[in-house]
């Protein structure tokens, strides 16, 4: 797989909290330059970006963002707020607390309910690896799939750890046929990208797009 080729699986993000305009207009410009699959940005970006780029670009965000324990009905709303402003894609965190409680199915309806807000658009569902043993990624992986999320997603990039080789691998056994894997977190050299596309993941999330392209090593998540 080429560079370009590469590119088109990277959600080019910037999620610092501290993101001025110019700094997402930057990320914006090399979206549109190298093809990049989205630009993954905060919520509050939404309208600016869209009336300024129009179709030029694929607007992604987030939901319950990084920590995941806010009430379904606060996520429904930003879900809301954000297809409203212009968005096309939604990564939601998940509750991370119901996890912890043995509440699967509690975690299960939310994501449906995400699911049934975005509709046609795209929902992705990040489950903080970094916090769950293997049997609550596995029953994640069962979650994500059962309730019609497009994506599973291994990381905010705000936790302990970020992707791993191993969680990928785990995901590919469990997740049911029509979910796709983007790995984010730690992703930060051509080698590390390139590990993770073979091992089957469809994006990936890094603010380093144009650093790997010139080969250079990328900055953190």
């Amino acid at each position: 797989m080429n560079k370009k080729e590469m590119l088109s699986h990277i959600d080019h993000t910037l999620l610092k909290p501290f993101a001025a305009w110019e700094d997402i207009q930057k990320l914006c410009e090399e979206a549109i330059e190298y093809q990049t699959a989205s630009v993954c940005i905060p919520p509050a970006y939404i309208k600016r970006i869209h009336d300024q780029y129009g179709d030029k670009i694929n607007i992604c965000t987030v939901v319950g963002f990084p920590l995941g324990y806010a009430v379904t009905e606060a996520k429904v709303a930003e879900v809301k707020q954000a297809l409203k402003d212009g968005v096309n894609e939604v990564d939601m965190v998940i509750n991370i607390t119901d996890v912890k409680n043995g509440d699967y199915d509690k975690v299960e309806q939310e994501i449906r309910t995400l699911k049934k807000e975005v509709g046609d658009k795209v929902l992705k569902v990040i489950i903080e690896t970094c916090f769950l043993t293997e049997d609550e990624k596995i029953a994640m992986c069962k979650a994500v799939t059962d309730a019609g999320a497009d994506y599973i997603k291994t990381s905010t990039g705000f936790g302990t750890g970020g992707a791993t080789i191993e969680d990928i691998r785990l995901f590919k056994q469990n997740i049911g046929k029509n979910v796709k894997i983007k790995a984010a977190g730690g992703i930060k050299t051509i080698d590390d990208l390139q590990a993770f596309l073979d091992e089957g993941c469809d994006r990936i999330g890094t603010s380093s797009a144009v650093s790997l392209l010139k080969g250079k090593e990328a900055g953190d998540y």
